[in-house]
């Protein structure tokens, strides 16, 4: 039903959309991927700290919320490789042990999340970081489709706003509204899906982006984190009863060949490219980063 849904209900685009899913699954061992946790710990610590992601509840309908600090994360202190595996084992924990977890704890079969998406920091040289971020989510959309109920797109910028106003148009309807631009730090409308403790830490006080303080000293993107903690323990836990098939421990990341993006994705990633060039050369920096008003899509 997801890949039907992702290819518009059309049965010939959603079968090759599947077995390309498949073999992508087998070629790269992903069954087995959550049994190669990243060694040492402290690169996976590295990881954390420059791709900025982590689990922060649940919504009222008990859907898990993942909270994204975008631009912040800079993927600059490990290999691209250690980057994608990083994000492979986060969905695939999220749909092998999160999503049945909170299916059991709501009493109902959960298949999606909510994703709050912090722009806080997001600036023209982000530029740099859009490849890393198109590998990204060409992994999510032709592997993992439908994952996702909404994206919530927070304290986001001048040069978000930009980028949005061209690549708006670019996007399916069914993409369009899943994403919700909200004003700030958006606390108001999110607490309408989720509770206060749910909340991530960039969204509980207006204005306050997205500081690392959380109210316990340890924010959700943290390796110190419980929900993280939990992750990589569960990893290493995996590779021990997967001696045979994983073999002995050894530092090093797994390789993953990332699908080329489709046309909608490239498309996208162009024009975000070429607004950004544009905005620099007409002195897009002068202009103000605060947090502004956006209209929703």
């Amino acid at each position: 039903m997801r890949f039907l849904k992702a290819r518009e209900w059309s049965v010939p685009k959603a079968y090759k959309m599947l077995m390309d899913c498949l073999n992508w699954r087998v070629q790269n061992e992903i069954d087995i991927v959550l049994a190669k946790p990243i060694l040492p710990s402290d690169i996976y610590r590295v990881i954390r700290d420059t791709l900025l992601v982590g689990l922060t509840g649940y919504s009222k309908q008990g859907q898990p919320v993942y909270a994204f600090g975008v631009g912040l994360s800079t993927f600059d202190k490990a290999s691209v490789n250690y980057y994608v595996q990083s994000h492979i084992q986060m969905n695939e924990y999220r749909d092998r042990v999160v999503l049945p977890a909170a299916s059991k704890k709501f009493g109902r079969q959960i298949n999606t999340c909510l994703k709050v998406m912090d722009m806080t920091g997001l600036k023209l040289s982000a530029l740099s970081q859009i490849k890393m971020l198109t590998m990204i989510t060409t992994v999510d959309d032709l592997n993992y489709p439908e994952k996702t109920e909404t994206y919530y797109i927070v304290n986001a910028p001048y040069v978000f706003s930009a980028c949005w106003k061209v690549v708006k148009p670019l996007l399916q309807e069914r993409t369009k509204k899943k994403i919700q631009v909200l004003y700030g730090s958006g606390r108001d409308e999110l607490l309408k899906v989720m509770d206060y403790e749910s909340l991530p830490h960039f969204c509980k006080r207006e204005g306050s982006g997205s500081s690392s303080d959380s109210l316990d000293g340890v924010d959700c993107y943290s390796y110190d984190h419980p929900f993280h903690q939990q992750l990589y323990n569960y990893m290493k836990q995996q590779q021990s009863l997967n001696q045979d098939s994983v073999g002995p421990r050894k530092q090093g990341s797994v390789h993953v060949d990332v699908p080329s993006p489709g046309l909608e994705e490239a498309k996208i990633a162009e024009t975000i490219k070429a607004e950004l060039q544009n905005l620099r050369g007409s002195g897009g920096l002068a202009h103000s980063f605060s947090s502004i008003q956006i209209e929703g899509p």
